[in-house]
């Protein structure tokens, strides 16, 4: 009786572990069959951050083999930046690219890549985005707070674009000039005596349109890709400070994904940010010609108010993080590697 019970039992576990390795295959393969959706959000259009993406999505859904579908939302179709970044930690966004500025909310440091006076031409630019210790450490600011880093965009130098038409640091005096939600372009602004307005990019237009600012700090690929020369075609090339984008993935929705998948993501993040370069150089360098070509109007600081105002501007890094320890030394790593010989 005692060996017939044992062998009943015997085979109820055999029947159970049978049952349980037949729900793992078939969980495996509902896992392997599944298709991901992986919408990725962007304020701007038809420019670098844009070309980014469906580089990007192209490469996933190739060697994914289709089980991850890319979507691209550019020009704010997925609301305003904050919202954006809110979307990815939470999930409902898979992902966001934009510069690292907007996101002084998750990690002040996010910021140190963009201390005026870092960069000064397009090379050195590269240089300090793409060297492993700055990737390292700004695709990991975010972690605690959902986000993960997987890849960046060098986008290029910063302009001012007016109503008025600025040709020396003292035309700007009073003016009203959005910048993004960063300290650091605040004071930029501050130190060239005029008032700063933080502000997203989807009102920039409204506002320069409607009186509410008198213009912008940004980059000319901006002002061509969205248009501007009808609301303001006054374009000041000040140089700093170097703009650039990072991208963030959503770490909820990269959990839920097998773990080839999330290689698939990862690696073809550092492949987009790697292989989009020289398109970006070539694309900047042709919108110089797109917007004199549209009745905009290029001008540049005489050459010893250039010089002061850089010197002027290249300690803001220095002077506004010397009271936090984190943020300085993250200033510092930055300055030495563009240091670098």
């Amino acid at each position: 009786m005692r060996v017939t019970r044992g062998i009943f039992l015997s085979a109820i576990g055999a029947v159970l572990a049978a049952g349980a390795i037949a729900a793992s295959v078939s969980s495996a393969q509902a896992q392997a069959d599944k298709t991901f959706v992986m919408k990725l959000g962007v304020a701007t259009i038809n420019d670098t951050q844009h070309e980014w993406l469906k580089r990007f999505v192209a490469a996933v859904e190739k060697d994914s083999n289709g089980r991850i579908k890319g979507e691209i939302y550019p020009a704010s179709q997925l609301g305003p930046i904050p919202r954006m970044i809110e979307g990815v930690q939470f999930g409902s966004i898979q992902g966001w690219i934009g510069p690292p500025e907007f996101l002084v909310g998750v990690d002040v440091r996010y910021e140190a890549l963009s201390a005026p006076g870092l960069m000064n031409d397009f090379d050195q630019m590269v240089k300090v985005l793409y060297a492993p210790e700055v990737e390292k450490f700004m695709f990991g600011l975010g972690e605690n707070k959902g986000l993960e880093g997987v890849g960046f965009a060098p986008i290029g130098p910063s302009t001012i674009i007016t109503k008025k038409e600025v040709k020396k640091l003292a035309d700007l005096k009073g003016m009203k000039i959005r910048v993004l939600a960063s300290p650091f372009q605040l004071e930029l602004i501050r130190r060239m005596d005029a008032n700063p307005v933080a502000m997203t990019l989807a009102d920039v237009l409204p506002g320069i349109q409607q009186g509410t600012i008198d213009g912008s700090l940004s980059t000319l690929t901006v002002y061509t890709t969205m248009q501007f020369q009808d609301a303001a075609k006054y374009v000041l090339e000040n140089d700093q400070p170097y703009i650039n984008s990072i991208v963030v993935m959503s770490k909820r929705w990269l959990a839920t994904l097998p773990p080839d998948l999330q290689k698939v993501v990862r690696d073809n993040g550092r492949k987009a940010s790697k292989e989009v370069i020289p398109w970006v150089k070539t694309f900047f360098a042709d919108q110089y010609d797109v917007w004199k070509k549209r009745g905009g109007v290029l001008n540049r600081l005489p050459a010893d108010e250039q010089a002061a105002m850089i010197k002027k501007v290249s300690t803001i890094g220095e002077d506004l993080s010397k009271d936090k320890p984190e943020l300085n030394k993250a200033v510092k790593m930055m300055f030495e590697v563009a240091n670098k010989k």
